[in-house]
C-alpha cells in the first residue's frame, strides 16, 4: 500500500493519476478474469425470472406494480458508465441526452464465454453483439422517440448474457436536464421529470443514485426528485461516480449522508479511454487501496463489485418481499376482471336471444318499481332519497293537503265574517218564504269556493308525474345498461307513458272538479255533527246583533274569533248567512278531505297500473312494433361494450398467464429446495 498524507494535505491529479498509472502496471491477469460476483445464489435467478417475465407479460398495465431498480441522475453525472461497468458493454455516448428512452437492462450471468445480446423494441427482438450494441440502441431509439432530440416512454429492453454479470434487472431513464438544447422541445425537462417520477413513485421501485463526486449532493436534481417520493431515503442507494476526480472531502460527503440515502453510498471510478472492464476493475480497486485518501472509505463502500453485490442483495430481499403480494393482487385482478366480464350483456346472436334479453330487462325493471313505487322498499337506492318514492309522495300529499287549507284560510277574513253569504242571499231573494234558505244559495257559495281552488290539484298532477318521470326513466336506463343502443327507445318510451298517464290524471282532476261544482252530497257524519257545534253559536251571534250596546266580537268554536259589528244593518238575512256560513264550514272539511284522499287514490292506482300494465305494453310497442327495430338494435353491440368486453378478455389472457408463470417459477422453486 502507498503512503498514507492526513486528510489536511492537498492530494493534487497528479498523484491521482500515478496511482492509476501504477495499477495498470500491475494488473494480474486473473483479476480481469475475475466475475463481478463472486457467490451467485441460484435462488436469485428464477426470482428474476419470474419478475422479468411479468414485465414482459406487460402485467403493470394492470395495475400491478413490480418490483424494479431504477437508474435515475443529472446529466453528465456518469450514469452510463456505471451501467457500461456492470454490464461490461458498450452504450451509446455523445453530448447532450443519450438516454431517451426507458431502457430495461436485464443482465443473466451466462456460463458461456460468449456473450448474448438482444434488444427488444416494438414488438420484435433484435440480436446484435458487443461491438454493435450501442449502435443498435441508436437505430431503435430513433424509431421510438424520433431522429431528434426528443425523448419517450415506451421503453426497449436490452437482454445481456454474460460471464461474470451480476443477475440484475435495471430500468434506466433520460438523465435529467434542466435547460433545452437544439433540438429538444422547451418542456424537456417537465418530460424527463414526469417518466421518472413515473417509475420512482411506486413503493416496489429501488431507486439507485447516481452522484457525480464533482458536485454538492444537495443541489443535484436526482436527489430532489427521489426525495419527493422517499422522504427516509428507505429505498435509495446512491452510487458516487468520479471519485477519482474530486477525492477531496468525498469521505465526509458520504459518511455525513446530509440527504437522507438510506440503503448506503457506493463510490466508484469510471472506466477511462480503452480500457477494458477488467483493468478498469483493477485499477478502481487499487485506487481505493492505496489513495491518500480514497483508501479511507469503508471497503463496503467502494468498487463495481461491491456495487454489483448490494444491488444483487437489494434486488433478491425486494423481489422476495413482494411477490407474494403482487401473486396476491394477480389473483385480486384476475377475479375482479372474470366478474366484470361477466355482468357485460351476453352477445346476443338471434332474435330469440333479443327477445329473451328484453324481457329480462323489463322484469327486472318492473321489479325495481314495484319496490320503491308501491312496497316501499329503498334497499337498491339506500343514500338516494328522491328514489325513496312512497316517502316523497307523503310528503307531496301533505304540502298538497296543506296547500288547499292555506287557499280556504286567506279567503276568510275575519273582519268580513258573513259579508260574502250575504251579498249571495240578497242576488237569490225571490217571491218565497222568508227566513228559508234556498238550495242553489248554498250551490253558489259552494261553486266559488271551488273554483277558489281548482287550480292546485291540476298542479299538484303535473308536479306528480314530473316527479314520477324523474325516478322512471333513471330505473330503465340502469336496467338496460348493458343495451345503450336501446336506451334512446327506452326513454322515449317511458316519458310517452308519463305524458299519457298525466293527461289522464289532469281529465280525472277536471272531472272531480266538476263533480264537487254540481252538487252538494256526503254520508259523513261528520258533516251533521260539526253543523251542529258551529250552530250552538247562533243564539249568541242574535243577542249581539239584536243589542247595539253589546260587544261586537264573537268567539265561535272551530272558526275563531270574529267582528260582526258591521252585520247589524243586515239584521234581516244575517240568521240565515249565519246558517249558511256553517253549513259551508262544516262541508267544505269534507271536500277539501276528498280532495286529498281521492288524489291520494288516484296517483297509488295509476302509477300501479303503470308498472304491472301499462309499461310493458308501452315498452314492447315502441321497441318491437312495426318501425321500432329494437331487437335488431340489440344483436348490435355498442361499440363501448364491445371495447370493454375486448379489453377484459385481454386483461383475464394476461393475468391468467402471469398466474401460470408465478406458480411453474415457485414451482421450481420449492422443488429445488426439496
Amino acid at each position: 500500500m502507498g503512503a498514507v498524507i492526513n486528510d489536511s494535505d492537498f492530494v493534487s491529479e497528479e498523484i491521482t493519476k500515478a496511482l492509476i498509472e501504477a495499477a495498470h502496471d500491475h494488473i494480474e491477469p486473473l483479476a480481469i478474469q475475475a466475475p463481478i460476483v463472486s457467490s451467485y445464489n441460484e435462488r436469485i435467478r428464477p426470482l428474476l425470472d419470474c419478475v422479468d417475465r411479468l414485465r414482459n407479460l406487460k402485467v403493470m398495465q394492470e395495475g400491478i406494480q413490480l418490483p424494479t431498480i431504477v437508474v435515475v441522475g443529472d446529466q453528465s453525472s456518469g450514469k452510463s458508465s456505471v451501467l457500461e461497468s456492470l454490464a461490461g458493454i458498450s452504450l451509446p455516448r455523445g453530448q447532450g441526452i443519450c438516454t431517451r428512452v426507458p431502457l430495461i437492462m436485464r443482465l443473466q450471468s451466462h456460463p458461456s464465454p460468449v456473450p448474448e445480446l438482444s434488444l427488444e423494441f416494438n414488438g420484435r427482438v433484435v440480436p446484435t453483439d458487443e461491438d454493435h450494441i450501442a449502435e443498435a440502441i441508436r437505430v431503435a431509439t430513433d424509431e421510438i422517440a424520433g431522429k431528434s432530440k426528443g425523448i419517450s416512454n415506451v421503453p426497449m429492453t436490452l437482454t445481456v448474457k454474460k460471464n461474470g454479470v451480476p443477475d440484475l434487472t435495471m430500468v434506466d431513464l433520460p438523465g435529467i436536464t434542466r435547460v433545452p438544447v437544439h433540438g429538444q422541445p422547451e418542456d424537456i425537462y417537465e418530460q424527463i421529470s414526469a417518466i421518472i417520477m413515473e417509475y420512482i413513485k411506486p413503493e416496489e421501485s429501488i431507486i439507485l443514485n447516481v452522484l457525480s463526486a464533482t458536485v454538492d449532493f444537495s443541489t443535484c436534481e436526482s436527489i430532489r426528485m427521489s426525495q419527493k417520493v422517499d422522504k427516509t431515503g428507505e429505498r435509495t442507494l446512491a452510487v458516487v461516480t468520479k471519485a477519482d476526480k474530486s477525492p477531496e472531502g468525498l469521505l465526509e460527503k458520504v459518511t455525513a449522508d446530509d440527504v437522507n440515502i438510506g440503503l448506503g453510498y457506493v463510490c466508484v471510478r469510471n472506466r477511462i479511454g480503452d480500457e477494458s472492464y477488467g483493468e478498469a476493475r483493477a485499477v478502481e480497486a487499487m485506487l481505493f487501496e492505496t489513495h491518500p485518501l480514497l483508501s479511507k472509505i469503508h471497503k463496503s463502500m467502494v468498487g463495481i463489485p461491491v456495487l454489483a453485490q448490494k444491488l444483487v442483495q437489494i434486488q433478491a430481499t425486494i423481489i422476495s418481499k413482494c411477490l407474494p403480494d403482487i401473486v396476491r393482487k394477480i389473483n385480486d385482478k384476475l377475479t375482479a376482471s372474470v366478474a366484470e366480464l361477466n355482468k357485460l350483456p351476453q352477445q346476443l346472436k338471434s332474435v330469440p336471444e333479443a327477445v329473451t334479453a328484453f324481457m329480462r330487462i323489463i322484469s327486472s325493471a318492473k321489479e325495481s318499481l314495484r319496490k320503491i313505487f308501491i312496497r316501499g322498499e329503498f334497499d337498491e337506492y339506500p343514500d338516494e332519497k328522491e328514489m325513496h318514492c312512497t316517502a316523497r309522495l307523503a310528503e307531496m300529499l301533505s304540502a298538497y293537503s296543506e296547500d288547499l287549507q292555506s287557499i280556504s284560510i286567506q279567503s276568510e277574513q275575519k273582519q268580513t265574517f258573513l259579508v260574502e253569504e250575504i251579498s249571495i242571499l240578497e242576488e237569490a231573494k225571490g217571491i218565497n218564504l222568508p227566513n228559508f234558505l234556498p238550495r242553489s244559495v248554498f250551490l253558489i257559495s259552494l261553486q266559488k269556493k271551488v273554483r277558489a281552488v281548482s287550480a292546485t290539484p291540476d298542479e299538484f298532477v303535473n308536479k306528480f308525474w314530473e316527479y314520477l318521470q324523474g325516478v322512471l326513466v333513471p330505473v330503465l336506463m340502469k336496467h338496460s345498461a348493458n343495451y345503450p343502443q336501446l336506451q334512446p327507445s327506452i326513454r322515449r318510451a317511458a316519458q310517452s307513458l308519463v305524458s299519457k298517464k298525466r293527461e289522464q290524471s289532469v281529465d280525472w282532476v277536471l272531472q272531480i272538479i266538476e263533480m264537487e261544482k254540481l252538487t252538494d252530497y256526503t254520508c259523513n257524519p261528520e258533516y251533521a255533527a260539526t253543523w251542529h257545534d258551529l250552530m250552538k253559536s247562533q243564539d249568541r251571534f242574535m243577542i249581539i246583533m239584536n243589542d247595539g250596546k253589546k260587544s261586537t266580537t264573537l268567539e265561535i268554536d272551530g272558526i275563531g274569533e270574529v267582528e260582526v259589528g258591521h252585520l247589524r244593518n243586515h239584521l234581516v238575512v244575517a240568521q240565515q248567512a249565519f246558517d249558511l256560513k256553517m253549513r259551508m264550514t262544516a262541508y267544505w272539511k269534507i271536500v277539501l278531505r276528498r280532495l286529498v284522499d281521492s288524489m291520494a287514490l288516484h296517483l297509488l292506482f295509476s302509477s300501479q297500473n303503470l308498472v304491472n300494465k301499462d309499461l310493458e305494453t308501452e315498452m314492447v310497442n315502441e321497441l318491437m312494433g312495426p318501425h321500432g327495430g329494437g331487437l335488431e338494435r340489440m344483436l348490435e353491440e355498442s361499440p363501448s361494450v364491445a371495447d370493454k368486453r375486448d379489453r377484459l378478455n385481454g386483461s383475464i389472457r394476461l393475468l391468467r398467464e402471469s398466474k401460470e408463470t408465478v406458480a411453474e417459477i415457485m414451482d421450481n422453486i420449492a422443488a429445488y429446495g426439496d
